[in-house]
């Protein structure tokens, strides 16, 4: 009886043990999320400086944000079709030579075009990389370990708007923003070494792919008709820029979900969404997103326009609560392991929800000390739910499933980031646009945004509730 024990404890640690190749493949495919994250959040720091050197407006200079993340939410529904056709290794060595590709050109760039031109280059190699970092973790990791590796996952990720402000403040104040892109070399390098080590070759399936091409058109098409048209929204519902581009991408949306419903071999299965919970884990996943991207928007230009500080301490300002989210986002992982849902889910949305009331209450005279304190409250929440409503997201699928899971909520979660950032552009721009100063424009934009935001807040809290209380804790 006592050996049959031992015999059980020994399997039990065995299963719950994690290879350190595997270790070391998410990291080196984290690391390539890591850096996109990264630019995107000091380069946010850097939106006015750019105006002023390359003589562009806010709603202009989004595009770097915006662009970036339209190529990621267009390419990711491609993930669970290029990882039935290619290895790890394949998509991995891709992923990291496009994005090196991509930093370089920004690096020399002389003119706003080819900005806008290496940060589309940066996209696809992200959008190959970050589905890639969850698609390991969820094939490779013990199923008792899935929440706290998950967590690990997206601290790779939330490091970036961690310390991406106060990294592009410090560079872009002291020797320039192109030193930006020049110091991701070595780190992208570094990654790429790591990954050649630690993914291996093994044979892949050679699956029929399902990358049709008027799949991947009805995909650009639809994210980028989406995204113009929130861009465009200022110009008024009956400008072709909005009602046009709004109508293209709601038209080839549904073209694209009704083709995904009828073919044995989908890009992505939309047949997913079929499963309630699944679904409203996506709604809730996409309203934080939003909410997460236009306060990353909004904060540090606030800090600068109104609150007259520098690209360095604007940086400075949005630290402490970006850190915290990031370093949470492990541990409430343990929690989910340990706890379930409800507890690290519900709770986080409350908090968070706390944090947007605060800047909607205080949104025409935040001051750098309340932007610190609200900021913490908001990002506190972020670290305690926001992975974990995606690992309990993709519970209530199959194994099988999952793949197309992951790809489904990667793709949400850069297509609401893309509409976050150009919600949070537009509405600053009309308010800049109707006031006499860009000062006073940026605050009550700021404040409408806020407004905004608080709404899509308490909408996530509600679906928080819904999905905790009506869960399903095992894989099926």
């Amino acid at each position: 009886m006592t050996e049959n024990k031992t015999a059980d404890t020994a399997s039990s640690g065995m299963e719950s043990t994690i290879p350190p190749q595997v270790i070391g493949a998410v990291l080196a495919a984290g690391i390539m999320s890591f850096c996109g994250v990264i630019v995107e959040t000091a380069m946010n720091i850097t939106f006015p400086t750019l105006m002023k050197e390359f003589r562009v407006g806010t709603d202009s200079v989004q595009w770097m944000t915006t662009l970036y993340l339209l190529v990621v939410a267009s390419i990711t529904p491609l993930s669970a079709a290029l990882k039935r056709r290619f290895t790890d290794r394949t998509l991995f060595l891709w992923a990291n030579l496009l994005f090196l590709v991509g930093v370089l050109i920004d690096g020399m760039a002389g003119h706003f075009w080819l900005l806008l031109l290496g940060r589309a280059v940066q996209g696809l190699g992200t959008s190959i990389a970050l589905p890639l970092m969850f698609n390991i973790i969820l094939d490779k990791v013990p199923a008792r370990r899935i929440g706290t590796m998950m967590g690990v996952g997206t601290l790779i990720t939330a490091i970036g708007p961690a310390v991406g402000p106060t990294f592009g403040g410090l560079v872009s104040t002291t020797i320039g923003w192109r030193f930006i892109f020049v110091f991701l070399v070595p780190v992208l390098l570094a990654s790429l070494i790591l990954g050649l080590v630690c993914i291996r070759a093994k044979p892949a399936f050679h699956q029929a792919a399902g990358l049709n091409p008027v799949d991947v058109l009805l995909i650009v098409l639809s994210f980028s008709g989406l995204i113009f048209a929130i861009s465009n929204a200022s110009a008024g519902a009956l400008s072709w820029r909005f009602t046009g581009s709004l109508s293209v991408g709601i038209a080839s949306m549904t073209w694209f979900i009704y083709r995904s419903i009828h073919q044995n071999k989908p890009v992505i299965d939309m047949r997913l969404f079929t499963d309630q919970l699944f679904s409203l884990h996506v709604c809730a996943y996409i309203l934080y997103e939003v909410c997460a991207l236009a306060l990353s928007f909004i904060l540090p230009n606030y800090i600068q326009l109104v609150n007259g500080r520098n690209a360095l301490q604007a940086g400075l300002i949005v630290l402490p609560g970006a850190a915290l989210g990031a370093v949470l986002a492990p541990l409430s992982g343990r929690i989910y392991d340990q706890l379930g849902a409800r507890v690290p889910i519900l709770s986080g949305s409350l908090i968070s929800m706390i944090g947007l009331a605060g800047f909607a209450l205080f949104g025409r005279r935040l001051s750098d000390g309340l932007i610190i304190v609200l900021y913490i409250c908001f990002m506190l929440g972020i670290g305690l739910s926001f992975g974990n409503i995606m690992t309990n997201g993709l519970r209530q699928l199959t194994q099988g499933e999952q793949t197309d899971g992951n790809a489904i909520f990667n793709t949400v979660q850069q297509f609401a980031a893309a509409l976050g950032s150009s919600t949070a552009a537009t509405l600053v721009s009309a308010g800049q646009a109707a006031e006499t100063s860009q000062r006073l424009g940026t605050i009550e934009g700021s404040w409408h945004t806020f407004v905004l935001l608080v709404v899509l807040g308490f909408a996530e809290t509600a679906l928080a509730f819904i999905l905790t209380v009506r869960r399903r804790s095992a894989y099926r």
